[in-house]
């Protein structure tokens, strides 16, 4: 039996699977990286641009930065890797699927497959592009409307920001429990597409292991939890995880 055969078998009898999707598997998408060669956009680093005291600097400047990179997303679409892991999510409920990506791409490929959302097993650890949500008070909602003049809560007329996460802000705290606490009970840890180095994302398939569960990979190229791993497949998500996610 092959590894491709072997992990289709491993996922069939898992009780309990944990997923953490990386940059990767968008990347099949054609979803860019909003970089140039230099890594600046109108003489600005992404650093400097994602940043709260950019927000409280220069709202239009990181808006207009955002309204890019949203509109650019919209034309792209969700590859076979994201469907597989949205029937994943919608036949079983022992499936959390935890995502580093803000493109909303997985949240796209659950509505195309019947879904609704939000979908409370499919955790945003750095928040999606397409939520607005306001900078004092606690009113968010979904948003993918063209940014044209500077968006405002409508309950409290303070600036609305982009619902994700920026440098120097602490990762959503029920997200993170959600995903620890599910890690604990897991059989199997899913780890697509992503470098596993930015913590504590990276941590997460490790406390399965911890657990007594087992870990695989779908990556390019090894990674830090590729010693951990049973089994590590190299190759496209979009290629591979429709092989080993069967209905």
């Amino acid at each position: 039996m092959d590894e491709v055969q072997e992990l289709r078998e491993a996922i069939r009898r898992a009780r309990g699977i944990v997923v953490l999707t990386g940059a990767g598997v968008s990347a099949e998408s054609g979803v860019p990286t909003f970089r140039d060669g230099d890594g600046l956009w109108k003489q600005r680093r992404v650093e400097e641009v994602a940043t709260p005291g950019a927000f409280r600097e220069d709202p239009r400047m990181v808006w207009e930065w955002y309204d890019m990179r949203r509109r650019a997303i919209l034309q792209c679409a969700p590859n076979p890797g994201h469907h597989a892991l949205a029937r994943l999510l919608m036949a079983r409920e022992d499936v959390t699927l935890v995502t580093q990506n803000v493109d909303g791409l997985h949240d796209r490929a659950v509505m195309e497959a019947g879904g609704t959302l939000p979908h409370p097993r499919l955790l945003h650890l750095h928040g999606t592009l397409f939520v607005v949500r306001c900078s004092v008070c606690r009113w968010e909602e979904p948003n993918s409307e063209p940014i044209e003049d500077l968006p405002r809560c409508p309950r409290c007329d303070a600036l609305a920001r982009p619902g994700v996460v920026w440098f120097g802000e602490m990762l959503p705290e029920h997200a993170l429990e959600a995903a620890f606490d599910a890690a604990r009970v897991a059989d199997l840890a899913l780890v697509v597409g992503t470098s596993a180095v930015v913590h504590p994302a990276a941590s997460i398939p490790r406390v399965v292991v911890e657990s007594g569960g087992q870990l695989a990979e779908v990556n390019l190229d090894p990674t830090p939890l590729t010693p951990l791993a049973r089994w590590s497949l190299r190759g496209a998500s979009g290629e591979i995880l429709p092989q080993v996610i069967v209905e």
